[in-house]
């Protein structure tokens, strides 16, 4: 007897508990009867018009995606909206909608561990564990406090959201601004931007706090050094404290987000990176490296999927490369800038996509073990937005006087100007 929509979502639930997800997350049941008899599941990354399309003309009842339709609040799902049009056809196609998404990737089986898996790494754990968010533990968010000069306060605000900061749900370059009186002496051998050497000077500041996302605060902090007018700039990064976790969203042990591991024998960081482009499923936008192309790699770090975020989680493993997407370009240059991981990029869709087969797997071994009938599909449409890459060139080697500069200083807490 086929299975139940209700007992089918239960099924994938165990698996991906809805609880596990981040919080700002839409997953779980979008469009169907939980009493629809289910004998075909279509797999996708995004819920697309041409995958919809696909899952409909394949005779599937359940369209199960990654991405969620919709993530953000709406009001409206009438057909002559994109998304309203997608809810409209699967509901005249007689096809229910159900989405796993950071409760997918966090997952043992899921996302990051079926990009872990298809590279070949072994002895994988967690980059960031679950439950790793205590106080002073890397997962945990932290509020930037700094002190600057009223002239550079709107200045030091782009520059901080440019590199991540102020970043709280759908709005961006969040912040927090009270004025005061700075007050300081220069001391023998400073180079003050306001004052002179022996006098103390007071200065109208702007004390500002912006959250800063876990995992960015290496390149929050560079940034605000590069933009921030005092030779000494104070600033304090706060670590936030998160409230004890609610027993019924524990997840099991040995989830978290992205893996490391090791590879079977060190190879060059070259060689590894066209093992990725081999392994991961072709895309237009293909792979980029970044990196000494002939250093060798062995401990290897991934995310599936957006994972600057995790740039310094994955320095702090210890990975020799760091494999994921969606790496922006300020980030990913003052990361290599302080040496491993080397980094190697993917689309968004080519580092989720491996997760598919394993869910679709999962997914008919449930069925069977429940006597139920099950085919289950999986979409090869490709859902990142890029359909050409024109251009593209091999960098120049780094010049004999950019091999000598001096290394960037390592960030330490900062007092005074």
């Amino acid at each position: 007897m086929p299975l139940a929509l209700r007992d089918l979502v239960d099924a994938v639930h165990r698996r991906y508990p809805p609880a596990t997800a981040e919080s700002w997350d839409a997953v779980g049941l979008v469009v169907g009867d939980p009493l629809t008899e289910i004998r075909r599941v279509h797999l996708a990354v995004d819920p697309t018009a041409e995958v919809v399309a696909e899952a409909l003309e394949l005779g599937a009842d359940l369209l199960w995606v990654h991405h969620p339709l919709f993530l953000r609040g709406t009001t409206t799902v009438a057909a002559d909206t994109d998304k309203g049009r997608i809810v409209h056809r699967l509901i005249a196609g007689g096809c229910a909608l159900l989405t796993s998404h950071t409760n997918a990737d966090i997952a043992v089986d899921g996302v990051s561990q079926a990009l872990a898996d298809l590279l070949g790494l072994t002895d994988q754990r967690p980059l960031v564990p679950s439950g790793s968010g205590a106080s002073g533990d890397a997962a945990a968010p932290a509020t930037l406090v700094v002190h600057v000069p009223t002239t550079h306060t709107e200045s030091l605000i782009d520059a901080l959201a440019a590199a991540g900061a102020g970043r709280q749900g759908d709005y961006e370059r969040a912040a927090f601004s009270v004025t005061g009186t700075g007050t300081f002496r220069p001391l023998d051998g400073a180079r003050p931007a306001i004052g002179e050497i022996g006098s103390v000077e007071r200065v109208v500041e702007d004390r500002l706090e912006l959250l800063v996302p876990a995992g960015s605060e290496e390149v929050v902090v560079a940034a605000l050094r590069a933009a921030h007018p005092y030779e000494e700039p104070s600033f304090s990064l706060l670590r936030h404290e998160t409230a004890p976790a609610d027993p019924a969203s524990t997840p099991d042990a040995g989830t978290g987000h992205g893996r490391i591991g090791v590879l079977p024998e060190p190879v060059a960081l070259g060689e590894f990176a066209r093992l990725v482009a081999d392994r991961l499923p072709a895309t237009p936008a293909g792979i980029t490296v970044g990196g000494d192309l002939d250093a060798p790699v062995r401990t290897v770090a991934v995310s599936g999927g957006s994972g600057d975020a995790f740039l310094a989680d994955a320095r702090r493993a210890g990975a020799d490369a760091y494999v994921t997407a969606d790496l922006r370009h300020h980030p990913a240059s003052e990361h290599l800038a302080g040496g491993t991981p080397y980094l190697i990029g993917a689309t968004h869709w080519a580092t989720e996509r491996p997760w598919l087969d394993v869910a679709a797997e999962r997914l008919r071994e449930d069925a069977s073990a429940a006597g139920a009938p099950l085919d289950v599909t999986v979409s090869d449409v490709v859902t990142d937005p890029w359909v050409r890459r024109l251009g593209a060139s091999a960098a120049p080697a780094p010049s004999a006087e950019a091999d000598q500069l001096p290394p960037t200083p390592s960030d330490r807490p900062a007092e005074g100007n």
